[in-house]
């Protein structure tokens, strides 16, 4: 499945610009630092989700290019702050910006993203975006903060993983559609259908990536990985749920006590896979992209709205 860039080719051309000049500092070092993170971005998944969202109310214009800018400036700057928590010196395949210039530059480079985003808006009196944008970076710190306290309990419940996700993941995505709308049509009813749809989106989303703590092929980060940081994946969770007591019991001790353990993890990888958690997810994460695709068929069928069904489909069956 091919990203539908085709649809707004000369609005990412628009949107890349503006981005480079809303990170641009006087600092040099700090604008050094810019062009590095400018140079390493990603595939622009959220700018493509805002932009898609907006043409698919109205024609793209300049507070929808501010709302993608602003997506793109608290993602980074979640991303820097997460290098940092996660001890992390990858980005991407490259050093991260926190390998090359160290913790205490890499919390002042987060805020400073941070404080970007909230002078572009309130300088062209986005308020409503900045409104959505800000309550998505609140979830995703109450969703960190919860899965940090959970993973030392190792709570197995699926609600809690649903809550965790729900906020550290799929809030910023439903709130990047959000936006997206927002800044085209104004209109309440249509910026809820496509928070809605983006929230579903965001949600299959992360189960895709947790699948791809138990695949085989190289998808970018080692097999094994989330149960090395005892972080809770639904997987893991439905297999500690279905197992016998004294699997479920040796699961858990691997987990919380051997959990850099090469061979026991492989070992817990492999129950995962017996007791039907790969299965489970996997149905769990298609209900998630169909309840999706089903809010955006209650809009016109138009090659917008075709885009942003493929690049649903993009975030499911993306091999990394």
């Amino acid at each position: 499945m091919q990203l539908p860039v085709h649809l707004i080719k000369d609005e990412l051309k628009i949107f890349e610009s503006r981005f480079k000049e809303a990170v641009r500092s006087q600092t040099p070092l700090l604008d050094r630092i810019m062009r590095f993170i400018v140079k390493r971005k990603g595939k622009q998944l959220r700018p493509m989700f805002v932009l898609l969202s907006a043409k698919l109310c109205a024609e793209v214009n300049d507070s929808a290019y501010r709302a993608a800018s602003l997506v793109e400036l608290l993602h980074t700057a979640t991303l820097v702050h997460d290098d940092v928590v996660d001890d992390s010196m990858e980005r991407r395949g490259f050093f991260s910006t926190y390998a090359l210039w160290k913790a205490k530059a890499n919390v002042l480079i987060g805020d400073y993203l941070l404080a970007k985003g909230l002078l572009l808006s309130l300088d062209h009196n986005d308020h409503r975006i900045l409104h959505i944008l800000s309550d998505a970076v609140r979830k995703m710190s109450e969703g960190e903060l919860l899965q940090l306290e959970k993973a030392r309990s190792l709570n197995l419940k699926e609600d809690i993983y649903f809550e965790i996700i729900k906020n550290k993941t799929a809030s910023l995505l439903a709130s990047a559609c959000a936006a997206g709308a927002w800044s085209t049509s104004h209109d309440d009813d249509l910026t809820e259908k496509m928070r809605c749809f983006g929230e579903k989106a965001g949600i299959a989303f992360q189960i895709k990536d947790d699948l791809f703590d138990y695949a085989s092929d190289n998808v970018g980060k080692p097999t094994g990985n989330d149960i090395k940081e005892k972080k809770l994946t639904l997987p893991l969770i439905y297999s500690l749920n279905n197992v016998d007591k004294e699997t479920r019991r040796k699961m858990i001790y691997i987990v919380k006590n051997n959990n850099t353990d090469k061979e026991k993890v492989r070992w817990v990888v492999k129950k995962v896979e017996e007791s039907g958690g790969i299965s489970y997810a996997t149905e769990r994460m298609n209900q998630y992209k169909n309840d999706a695709l089903q809010v955006l068929r209650q809009f016109s069928e138009t090659p917008v709205r075709k885009g942003l069904e493929d690049l649903v489909l993009y975030v499911t069956d993306r091999k990394y």
